[in-house]
């Protein structure tokens, strides 16, 4: 089994990076194969030009970094995004990333038919937000958003670590019930 995780916080070491590397940790502890993407890292990423490119081909026609993505993306059983909450939805380095799975999306609309569009065959994916405050709707708009990029990917959206409360950098370390939380998930995702 391969695992992905997306690492899409710009600030290197901080809360959502921290819960992804125990996921992934815990994953390649249970036998999974991991490989990561940091979002902060792709230097040259447009988000999607809606130039309708990839309505024919279902690849994207933009050459930047996202061509190094698509094949991790497309190899990937299972993919964990992780992000800190920014305005109710994630950092636009992964907003980019996650806009660009357009040409997925056109791939699956060539290649399957409505009806079976309705069942997933390339795999899982999962979400971990981490915000400071409380809100009710605080993670509403991320979840959203990470279905949608799931379903693009002809991936089932298999649920979510939300993590509330969570302050300054590194806070998540002073949180066991948190880490544990995430090497469950990680070996959950292996094992399943």
């Amino acid at each position: 089994m391969k695992v992905l995780g997306i690492y899409g916080s710009p600030r290197k070491g901080g809360n959502s990076d921290l819960l992804l590397d125990e996921v992934l940790a815990a994953a390649g502890q249970a036998g999974a194969e991991t490989e990561r993407i940091y979002c902060r890292k792709l230097k040259k990423l447009s988000g999607c030009l809606e130039c309708g490119g990839c309505d024919e081909t279902g690849e994207c026609v933009v050459k930047d970094d996202m061509q190094e993505v698509y094949p991790l993306l497309d190899a990937a059983d299972a993919i964990v995004l992780a992000a800190p909450i920014f305005f109710y939805n994630m950092p636009a380095q992964a907003k980019a990333l996650v806009d660009r799975a357009q040409a997925r999306w056109a791939k699956r609309l060539l290649t399957k038919t409505k009806e079976e569009r309705r069942s997933y065959d390339a795999g899982r994916g999962w979400l971990i937000g981490v915000g400071a405050t409380k809100g009710a709707n605080l993670f509403t708009g991320m979840e959203l958003t990470a279905k949608y990029f799931y379903d693009a990917l002809d991936m089932s959206y298999e649920g979510a670590m939300l993590v509330r409360g969570v302050e300054g950098k590194d806070g998540a370390r002073n949180k066991p019930e948190f880490i544990q939380e995430a090497r469950d998930l990680g070996r959950a995702i292996a094992e399943s």
